[in-house]
């Protein structure tokens, strides 16, 4: 080999050598170690950047729902949350599970005045009652399809009574309740969504027919009722508008004996007047993890019937008063993790039909059943 073939192999042994030692400097092998500069932190999005599902999450159980009111908590659950999704209820094949913790107080005092012959007052008295309700409530979603949802409530009431001529406590379980959630049409993308909903109302519970007069030691209403009504909420990022409307009617209770001490009668049935409730209100997300909620609530009934009979065993029938009740709920939804956001609500009557006030908590109970 000469001299001259000698020094171009060199050359080409040089090329090839430094492209080599190149191409293994760019390949770099999966397990080389981690720069040793640490990656910063992603920082939380602002308020008005936080994306609807991540806002509705945390304000999706914001309200909750009281006894007789309009079902805003539902509302909020199903129709604000993971809005990625052409339908907002629960997928099919999915379960879910709530449990709510409820406190209301009802105060009220009565003035019983009574006239002798000539006219004079020769009886007054003042009648005072104190009732003191907790509801323990587990609600349990199932995903038919994905745009109909079921559900089923089961209550357990505690309730304390003082009057003026009685003081007692109760436990038992309260009026069960069966139900389904439709949603007739696509999620668009700006627009509203509408759910419609169903329920019926069972009388599992202690009946306020078959109890005493005045001793208000009942855990249910004592009587069937179904509700039918339509949900509709919009989102304006970081605020969500909600409202909704619905009708009750429950069917008439025959048959009945409760004897009422002051006159003398005895009661035989009752037909329970239809309500109409209206609700509306908004939740406004404060950071990625803390949202608030105002709402309000009100629910308008018909008279209802009352048949009797009385001291000389003569049948006769009486109605009540419309009873209008409503109440104003104030709640804070904290977002502990991605899957639990803990709620928490106060609530304030606005009319003599309704609980003074009421306190309540919600927390998601999350489980892998599927």
């Amino acid at each position: 080999m000469n001299m001259k073939s000698a020094n171009w192999n060199g050359v080409i042994l040089a090329l090839a050598c430094g492209l080599l030692t190149s191409i293994c400097a760019q390949a770099q092998p999966d397990t080389q170690p981690a720069p040793t500069t640490p990656a910063a932190p992603d920082a939380p999005a602002p308020a008005a950047a936080t994306p609807p599902a991540a806002s509705a999450s945390a304000a999706a159980d914001a309200l909750k729902k009281q006894s007789g009111d309009v079902d805003q908590a539902t509302l909020l659950k199903d129709t604000l949350t993971k809005t990625e999704r052409q339908y907002s209820l629960l997928r099919a094949g999915r379960v879910a599970a709530n449990y709510d913790l409820n406190y209301s107080y009802v105060g009220s005092e009565a003035i019983n005045v009574g006239f002798a012959t000539g006219g004079s007052i020769d009886l007054f008295q003042i009648e005072t009652t104190r009732a003191h309700t907790i509801t323990n409530t587990l609600s349990v979603d199932y995903g038919l399809f994905d745009n109909l949802t079921l559900s089923g409530t089961f209550p357990f009431v505690s309730k304390f009574t003082q009057s003026t001529n009685f003081s007692g406590i109760t436990s038992d379980i309260g009026d069960l309740t069966v139900g389904a959630r439709y949603q007739p049409f696509v999620q668009s993308g700006g627009g509203p969504t509408y759910t419609l909903t169903g329920s019926l109302s069972l009388p599992t519970g202690r009946s306020p027919f078959d109890q005493i007069i005045g001793q208000n030691l009942s855990t249910g209403n004592g009587y069937a009722a179904g509700t039918v009504g339509v949900n509709a909420s919009q989102v304006f990022d970081p605020v969500a508008l909600f409202g909704s409307l619905n009708f009750t009617a429950a069917k008439s209770v025959d048959h009945l004996h409760q004897y009422n001490q002051a006159d003398g009668s005895t009661l035989t049935g009752v037909t329970p007047g239809k309500s109409i409730g209206i609700g509306a209100g908004f939740t406004y997300a404060l950071s990625y993890n803390i949202s608030t909620s105002v709402s309000f609530q009100e629910t308008v009934t018909t008279s209802s019937h009352i048949a009797y009979v009385d001291v000389n065993n003569l049948p006769g029938s009486r109605a009540t008063t419309m009873q209008v009740a409503a109440i104003l709920n104030f709640g804070i939804g904290i977002r502990l993790n991605p899957k639990t956001t803990v709620n928490l609500t106060a609530g304030v009557g606005l009319t003599t039909d309704s609980p003074d006030f009421s306190l309540g908590l919600n927390v998601p109970l999350t489980f892998a059943l599927f």
